[in-house]
């Protein structure tokens, strides 16, 4: 008798909130009555907040889909799980289909690398020639920079090469994602060849800014202090060789442990060498390198224009064809040098994938909360802030503009939705080829990659826990001080930018911000 009344009951409630609730539909949908409010930016908030408390991040974004959804369909119950499921879930796999192939050929290419003991033998002669934890991290911020093609391919690239050596200094997994975050977006967001300046150009090329949008982005990477200052910050934190917030915990801890994974490793397969590990990943960038100009067009309607077809391309295309083609070389090369057999090549293809389901849910879920949030309005709530602001505020726009990026890239998880949505606003806002206006962009763009940086949900953050095989809630924990320091520090400069105007003179405050920073923070640190 109990279980027939909770189910009438139960009944009675969904048949309630779907009569209640009046749709106000316009072409079959539902118009929130908490669209373009402060109610969008709840869902973000909710997943993030909850992420942090629970340490636990599959729970917390399905809880802001869900919340989402329901925001989204006024609270009709059957609606939203239809909305979460088609546009949140299934729209996410079919729309991310491209990097989920990339991650999962990536992952088989890197257990291919480790089956032939090639991240070993790499390890075996690091050992010999990077004996120090300074030296460890100050190479892979190096190998960052190097890597400028594509944040993914950049997270997961470095992660794989460098882990065996960060693991033998004792050099936390925190601190290697950390690394690898840091550098993965803010060296794409400053490299006038990468997937990044192709879609800022694209978003800025038709609008009114008295220049080209490949013209306009290489102007910006002069203003975009949170990018320049993260590199003077990294370089400063690695050659100091401290730490501080829960980043500190986890070095101490792993300068504790010895971690075993080479000396297990070396024993099953001696015939491995360092270049079984570089050829892999020379083979990897040059193929994504020339998938990225193929599907841009640079053989077909662009005719060799090399800044066309990175302009044109799909990244969600080009890097799952330049990691088959090395996929298929590498399984052919560790035939020919007998380091694996045919049937191991064929095993490390379901390895690869495991190895990648983790980040694969999380990049569901994180792209499903981002359509919720945009299905809410967010970035129209954005633009009536900002257009209400720009008349009162003009010299310090670029620094309120800053804020504004972050926090809505922090809230979405996306760097790319953030400066598409802000770039033609601020285009509006000051004068087309003015240097108030290449700031304004800057600091659209150092916002966007701030918040991207640091967001739970960022794509580029879980891709950095993912290639430095870290626990994703500790990476962003572990890194959240450090990214507020330097993005306070750019608040600054970017107030100073607003008045000054001159890329050199602000730079250069900038940076010895930072190290000023840095060095008192030590010195409170040691006390």
């Amino acid at each position: 008798m109990k279980k027939n009344k909770l189910c009438q009951i139960l009944l009675i409630t969904i048949f309630i909130f779907n009569k209640v609730t009046p749709t106000l539909a316009t072409n079959n949908q539902t118009v929130s009555y908490f669209y373009a409010s402060f109610w969008s930016l709840i869902p973000s908030a909710a997943a993030i907040t909850l992420a942090l408390i629970t340490k636990e991040v599959f729970s917390s974004l399905f809880i802001g889909i869900f919340i989402g959804a329901l925001l989204q369909c006024n609270f009709n119950l059957i609606a939203t799980l239809d909305v979460i499921i088609k546009n949140g879930f299934i729209a996410a796999i079919t729309n991310y289909s491209g990097i989920f192939l990339f991650l999962i050929l990536l992952g088989t290419i890197v257990c291919l690398i480790n089956s032939s003991s090639g991240s070993e033998a790499f390890g075996r002669w690091a050992q010999k020639n990077i004996r120090t934890r300074i030296s460890a991290m100050l190479i892979t911020f190096i190998l960052g920079v190097l890597i400028f093609i594509d944040d993914y391919f950049n997270c997961l690239t470095v992660g794989s090469v460098m882990l065996p050596i960060t693991d033998r200094n004792k050099v936390s997994r925190a601190k290697l994602s950390y690394l690898i975050d840091a550098t993965a977006a803010p060296i794409c967001m400053i490299a006038p060849v990468s997937s990044w300046a192709a879609a800022v150009s694209a978003t800025a090329e038709n609008l009114n800014t008295g220049i080209s949008g490949i013209q306009l982005f290489i102007k910006t990477i002069a203003y975009n202090f949170y990018s320049l200052l993260t590199f003077v910050f990294v370089i400063g934190l690695c050659v100091m060789d401290f730490d501080y917030g829960p980043m500190k915990i986890q070095e101490k801890e792993a300068q504790k442990n010895i971690d075993t994974f080479i000396e297990e490793k070396a024993k099953k397969n001696s015939k491995g060498c360092v270049l079984d590990l570089i050829l892999p990943v020379v083979a990897l960038i040059f193929f994504c390198i020339i998938g990225i100009i193929y599907v841009g067009g640079f053989w077909g309607n662009n005719n060799g224009d090399f800044i066309s077809a990175f302009s044109n391309t799909d990244a969600f295309v080009a890097l799952p064809w330049g990691a088959l083609i090395t996929l298929i070389l590498t399984i052919i090369y560790m035939l020919s040098r007998r380091l694996i057999s045919f049937k191991e090549a064929m095993a490390c293809l379901p390895q690869g994938f495991t190895s990648m389901v983790s980040p694969i849910i999380i990049l569901t879920l994180a792209v499903s909360l981002n359509t919720m949030t945009n299905s809410l309005g967010a970035d129209v709530f954005v633009h009536n802030i900002m257009t209400n602001v720009s008349s009162s505020l003009y010299n310090f726009l670029p620094s309120v503009i800053f804020v504004a990026a972050c926090l809505l890239a922090f809230a979405s998880g996306t760097s790319w939705g953030t400066f598409g949505i802000l770039i033609p606003i601020v285009t509006t806002i000051f004068t087309p080829g003015s240097t108030l206006l290449i700031i304004g962009i800057s600091a659209c763009l150092a916002g966007a990659v701030c918040g991207d940086h640091c967001s739970p949900i960022s794509d580029t953050t879980i891709m950095a826990s993912a290639g430095a095989q870290c626990d994703h809630v500790t990476h962003v924990s572990t890194q959240l001080p450090y990214v507020i320091t330097v993005a306070i520090i750019s608040f600054i400069t970017f107030v100073i930018a607003g008045f000054v105007q001159n890329a050199v003179i602000c730079l250069s405050i900038g940076t010895l911000l930072t190290l000023g920073v840095l060095f008192a923070i030590k010195k409170f640190t040691n006390k």
